[in-house]
């Protein structure tokens, strides 16, 4: 399915989900329709969250994360790409390695370390990771 995106701008969220609307890839898609930009995602975890709390959090096999990344840029490359939330070490080489590869233009960097209650979305073990692998890639 061709989307029309002559008359919109489009753009790519690489995030997590939140199945409650108010964060992550679904955040994401509603700030691009605003701003009628034609919204992409790439989802690379699945965060069981509402407003009172987060549930359970878990990562997309890297494996996956690089196939929809793929499938975004082989058929309509986004002029901007958003990165939110990057949950482990695995996810971060596997979005690192794809911003080598496909070299997108206009990256913004908007980690989620913590959720509003204080639940770890980024482990303290992976910031090192983060701050060496992705953050070269803002612009």
């Amino acid at each position: 399915m061709q989307p029309q995106t002559q008359s919109a701008i489009p753009v790519l969220s690489i995030a997590g989900s939140d199945c409650s609307g108010g964060a992550g890839i679904q955040a994401d898609l509603k700030t691009f329709a605003a701003h009628k930009c034609f919204g992409m995602s790439v989802i690379l975890s699945v965060v069981a969250e509402n407003t009172a709390r987060v549930i359970s959090s878990y990562d997309v096999p890297p494996q996956c994360v690089s196939e929809q990344i793929q499938a975004v840029f082989e058929d309509i490359p986004p002029q901007a790409t958003k990165i939110g939330m990057l949950g482990s070490n695995a996810i971060i080489e596997c979005v690192a390695e794809n911003l080598r590869f496909y070299k997108p233009q206009n990256v913004v960097i908007d980690p989620v370390m913590f959720a509003k209650n204080g639940f770890p979305l980024m482990p303290k073990d992976c910031r090192v990771a983060f701050k060496e692998q992705i953050l070269q890639y803002s612009n």
